[in-house]
């Protein structure tokens, strides 16, 4: 038999949960608070800027989803997200190829070798964007970077890294520097979590080191290389630091409309287009949601979901 608390103790007791939900609340409103003020009110004004369109001769004027269709067939736009879209191309796999192999070496090592190397492949991660992107305009500087030194001694000219055929490739190699660390630490934790069991058993049944990486390793943490992947993909079509920082030292080979971001930064501060820079900025998200969506459908089954 059960027996029901009286009317009084089951009051109390539903008093003293709603007292330590107000609680709770009472913890957590210090971040919503700054949550709601730098991040949810800034989208919702900088949303409502999308929607207007401002110039000196017909003042502010409301013209709801015209400024979309102008980002949309605006080619200064459609070349911006086709430049990061290519960087997504080559970037995200050689970041994930770097990433993964690091990680397969680390975990079938156990000695402070790869403890050392682990620190040293995340340590760029740890430098800050900008340090690191100023770090690699000098190293890029064909007259006082290193490569003048090294090509001096043969008395040949040092290549111009930063000249408009290679710049592609030297943003691709900063960016990879910056980010291979943080991915393999993420698949690293993944492979470290396989309970080791399973490649004893490989073993006994006699797959070498190589089959148990390919047939066992990389299937078994395939979701944590989609939200590797899912990242990567966010950030590429961010594009913004790396190429800002360069861009004063490469000789006009990174025009202000490289990239989406940079694009509207440049009409927003440089041209004071606020509302279209809005627009820009809404219209990369919306492609940024789009490919992200589309990705994690595709790979829905290493997910989990169906």
């Amino acid at each position: 038999m059960t027996t029901t608390a009286p009317a009084p103790v089951r009051a109390r007791r539903r008093r003293g949960v709603g007292r330590r939900q107000h609680v709770g609340w009472l913890f957590v409103a210090p971040f919503l608070v700054v949550f709601a003020a730098f991040l949810v009110f800034p989208l919702i004004y900088a949303f409502g800027m999308s929607l207007f369109s401002s110039t000196l001769a017909g003042g502010t004027q409301f013209v709801g989803a015209g400024n979309y269709v102008k980002a949309f067939t605006d080619p200064l736009f459609l070349g911006g997200v086709g430049r990061v879209v290519l960087y997504a191309v080559v970037m995200i796999p050689t970041q994930l190829g770097i990433a993964l192999v690091a990680a397969l070496l680390l975990d079938s090592l156990a000695s402070r070798l790869a403890q050392a190397s682990r620190l040293l492949i995340f340590a760029p991660y740890a430098i800050p964007v900008v340090i690191g992107s100023l770090m690699w305009s000098f190293l890029y500087s064909p007259r006082f970077g290193p490569g003048a030194t090294i090509f001096g001694v043969f008395g040949l000219d040092a290549p111009d890294f930063l000249s408009s055929s290679s710049i592609f490739f030297s943003l691709v190699n900063v960016v990879t520097w910056q980010w291979a660390g943080y991915y393999m630490i993420i698949i690293y934790a993944a492979l470290r979590s396989v309970d080791p069991s399973l490649y004893e058993a490989a073993r006994i049944d006699g797959a070498n080191g190589f089959q148990i990486a390919t047939r066992i390793k990389i299937p078994i943490i395939s979701s944590s290389m989609v939200m590797v992947i899912t990242f990567a993909l966010i950030g590429t079509m961010q594009f913004f630091t790396e190429p800002t920082v360069l861009r004063s030292v490469a000789s006009g080979a990174l025009p202000a409309d490289y990239t989406p971001n940079m694009y509207a930064f440049a009409l927003a501060f440089s041209y004071s287009q606020f509302n279209y820079a809005s627009t820009i900025a809404f219209a990369l998200a919306f492609v940024v949601f789009l490919g992200s969506f589309a990705f994690l459908f595709l790979t829905r089954k290493q997910n989990g979901l169906r």
